[in-house]
């Protein structure tokens, strides 16, 4: 079996480069992270797979094109700091590590967020942190963020996550409705939010993100 570096490296020529994802800091940090590091234990043989990795409750590893795609749209700079809402077991955490000043991730499962953290700490990504906390809240007490990256699947965005941008950040998430997705990028400008399509794309809605549904009698 081939080694882990050349893993990573067919992964990037055969599902990333092709996306049209061809930006150095996000090529050279899917080269650097082992993702077999941030799957979950006995998946190791399938992390440079074209298919997302499922984590249980509906929880899930985004397919490595579809989050190369969204960090490509959200457009990470090295000075931002950076929200990530669904650590899962910290891959996207390790990479925009690679990325940006500094990263906050938020994950409600105590077990994911406890592995992320050690897989992280091993890897010697000291500029990333894991808290256990709602996804939907954010994490309020360390905004205002330049980057959110919503690691899952979304119908709606709470207003209180939106409100942890600065002026100028801007937010990626798969926004979903029955069975189409699509990813899409929003910039907070002067208090108001302006959301443009960036590609389709599918992904199991996060745990408060569902819309609230009404019923007639």
């Amino acid at each position: 079996m081939a080694d882990s570096a050349t893993l990573r490296r067919m992964m990037v020529d055969t599902q990333v480069r092709p996306s049209d994802v061809t930006k150095f800091p996000i090529i050279a940090a899917m080269l650097d992270v082992p993702r077999e590091a941030f799957v979950p234990r006995g998946r190791e043989a399938v992390a440079y797979g074209e298919t997302s990795i499922p984590l249980g409750d509906g929880r899930e590893i985004l397919e490595p094109r579809t989050l190369a795609k969204l960090l490509d749209a959200v457009g990470v700079e090295r000075d931002e700091t950076v929200l990530v809402v669904g650590a899962n077991l910290g891959y996207a955490t390790a990479l925009l590590s690679r990325m940006a000043t500094s990263v906050v991730a938020v994950e409600e499962d105590e077990a994911m967020a406890a592995d992320a953290e050690a897989a992280l700490a091993a890897l010697g990504a000291d500029n990333a942190v894991v808290m256990t906390g709602p996804l939907a809240a954010g994490l309020p007490k360390a905004a205002p963020f330049d980057v959110i990256l919503v690691e899952g699947g979304v119908e709606e965005v709470p207003a209180a996550l939106l409100d942890q941008l600065r002026d100028g950040g801007r937010i990626a998430a798969i926004f979903v409705d029955g069975r189409l997705g699509q990813a899409r990028v929003g910039v907070r400008a002067e208090g108001r939010m302006g959301w443009r399509y960036a590609f389709d794309a599918d992904a199991p809605v996060l745990p408060g993100f569902a819309r609230e549904r009404s019923f007639a009698l």
